[in-house]
């Protein structure tokens, strides 16, 4: 039997598989003619709709949340879809795999929020967050291409929101399940990304050109959005982040597959380094549950009385 780890493991390495297609298919699309808030906000609506028709269809009773739990939900949705939006500008100026690699930097965005938010790192973490922040330098300076600087600032902000919406989702799936999570934090990026959409770049491309990518890269936020809160819930967000970074070396297979771009050797240093951060995982132990935890710039994130009749049960 499968213990809650050994879930949050594989849930957390299915989701950087998937999201490592993301910027792959997100820069195919944009090279294509759709504008990066085309992409975004298409992607993230038809994700929305997707799991919400499920969801309403199969699985009502996931559709119950209690309001302050609503609430992180809808802030960790839209923190998330403003990052999405700078992620997808930059990646209309930056190549798919430079892209992620400077978005990777994002676990240790997220250690700065954890310690605000008191949670303590232990030495294995530390290290392993050193040793791949390290290693995406490497991976980023080793570029032979010049650098859009524009488009990189864009991405660390990007990487920035994304890792402050992981530590809020992760105080409300102390007490709700993964799916719920996920619908009602999509649900929340949408109401970001579409009017963006709507209000500053209405247009899409020609009839001519494919939805392939678009409609690819849907699916991949769908599946991975579950996958994510699910490693959340089970091994703590920082750990599902630094599992996560799998998703680099996924992105720069690929966009060498498809796009035709390539790493240089100090890359590749970068890379193994990465490799190394990741297979420590089985010597990082998950820290124990925070679920008592009333401290913090996230402590208002939590219901005074969970009630033993939700539909969902009181622990999932």
């Amino acid at each position: 039997m499968k213990t809650e780890r050994t879930k949050g493991i594989q849930a957390a390495l299915v989701s950087a598989f998937l999201l490592g297609l993301a910027p792959v298919l997100g820069r195919q699309a944009i090279l294509s003619g759709f504008s990066p808030l085309a992409v975004v906000a298409l992607r993230t609506g038809f994700a929305a709709a997707l799991l919400f028709l499920i969801v309403a269809i199969f699985k009502r009773p996931f559709l119950y949340i209690y309001p302050v739990g609503f609430a992180g939900c809808m802030l960790a949705g839209a923190i998330n879809g403003f990052g999405s939006i700078f992620y997808y500008m930059a990646l209309a100026r930056l190549p798919a795999s430079i892209g992620q690699l400077l978005y990777s930097l994002y676990p240790f965005f997220l250690a700065l929020w954890m310690l605000l938010d008191r949670h303590p790192l232990n030495r294995m973490t530390v290290f392993r967050v050193s040793l791949a922040t390290l290693a995406v330098m490497l991976l980023t300076g080793g570029t032979s291409a010049s650098i859009d600087w524009v488009g990189v600032g864009m991405m660390l902000v990007g990487a920035l929101f994304y890792a402050l919406h992981l530590p809020i989702n992760q105080r409300v799936l102390y007490e709700v399940p993964a799916p719920t999570v996920t619908l009602y934090t999509l649900l929340a990026m949408s109401a970001v990304v579409i009017p963006a959409f709507l209000i500053f770049d209405p247009q899409l491309p020609a009839s001519n050109v494919s939805w392939w990518p678009v409609v690819g890269l849907a699916f991949v936020t769908f599946f991975a959005r579950l996958a994510l809160f699910l490693g959340v819930k089970h091994i703590g967000g920082m750990q599902t982040a630094l599992l996560g970074l799998s998703e680099l070396l996924v992105a720069v297979v690929f966009s060498h597959i498809w796009l035709g771009e390539s790493l240089t050797f100090v890359q590749w240093l970068g890379a193994a380094g990465l490799a190394i951060s990741l297979f420590l995982v089985r010597s990082d132990p998950t820290p124990p549950s925070s679920k008592g935890h009333t401290s913090g710039w996230l402590s208002w994130i939590r219901p005074p009385n969970i009630p033993p009749d939700i539909p969902w049960g009181p622990h999932d």
